[in-house]
């Protein structure tokens, strides 16, 4: 299938395009490895989710509980507090919305808020009401591969061979989610960069981004500013790039992803990416 199919293929809520999506990062947490503390007032993240519509953001992708290496849980009302102002006066924007949440609770109050999209980076292991809530209310499901909670990001980085584990663990999903409910239509995967992957793991699932493709559902790669980036451009003492320093890395991922046939991406800095989709669209077309 070439990518331009690839883009095009049906999930609920969002109408064809030829190119790939952007998805803009919205972090509403005082702790998020790129901007935490940054949007945490409610009102600063709405102002940060326009600007990202202005520079061409797709989607927004909005969070209030960071899963950064380390980072533990935060009360449900806490992330509830943080998400639904925010959800609430971006949809009235105009905006389509996903909700990064593990909660099935925050997931429903969401949606009825014109939320499109849930974003649940524990594949639905982490609360066993979200693939039924989904399959009830029928948008898409965006499940990521990882291999339990974000407070350990290292010991469960074993693989022998990482692109076909993370392959098989993601297949694994997509059946323990339909049975419970979710139409396949729904359901659109991520390999889980940085999520219980580390260094050269993360650029063999780059470098294979068609195993995943070939899966059939729509793929969504969350690369940016991770921390293999920065390690790959190290400054001259040696030290991994600063986060907000990765932002071309990031783009140039955008590409590699966006021809390989990515349904989206997911990125904090959105107008560089949204040029490359359209630089990729372009010559995919001329191919």
């Amino acid at each position: 299938m070439s990518p331009a199919a690839r883009w095009a293929v049906a999930v609920p809520g969002f109408p064809a395009l030829g190119r790939a999506r952007v998805m803009g990062v919205v972090n509403v947490t005082p702790d998020s490895f790129s901007d935490g503390g940054v949007y945490l007032d409610a009102a600063a993240a709405i102002r940060h989710g326009l600007s990202l519509l202005a520079q061409g953001a797709d989607l927004l992708d909005v969070g209030g509980e960071s899963t950064r290496p380390g980072a533990t849980r935060v009360p449900a009302q806490i992330e509830q507090a943080r998400v639904l102002p925010v959800v609430s006066a971006l949809v009235e924007q105009g905006a389509a919305v996903s909700v990064d949440t593990m909660r099935a609770s925050l997931a429903a109050r969401a949606l009825d808020l014109g939320a499109v999209m849930i974003n649940d980076v524990s594949g639905g292991l982490a609360d066993p009401a979200m693939a039924p809530l989904l399959a009830e209310r029928g948008v898409a499901y965006l499940v990521m591969h990882a291999r339990g909670p974000s407070a350990d990001m290292i010991g469960p980085a074993r693989y022998d061979d990482v692109v076909l584990e993370v392959r098989a663990e993601l297949e694994q999903r997509l059946a323990a989610v339909v049975k419970a409910g979710v139409a396949p239509s729904q359901v659109l995967l991520d390999p889980g960069f940085g999520f219980h992957k580390v260094g050269a793991q993360n650029w063999s699932l780059l470098a294979h981004l068609d195993d995943f493709v070939s899966l059939g559902q729509p793929l969504v790669v969350g690369a940016s500013r991770k921390s293999f980036l920065g390690s790959l451009l190290p400054g001259r003492d040696g030290s991994p790039r600063p986060v907000h320093a990765r932002d071309a890395a990031t783009h140039a991922t955008t590409a590699l992803s966006a021809a390989a046939g990515a349904w989206a991406v997911r990125v904090h800095d959105v107008a560089a990416s949204a040029d490359a989709v359209r630089v990729v669209a372009a010559w995919a077309a001329a191919r």
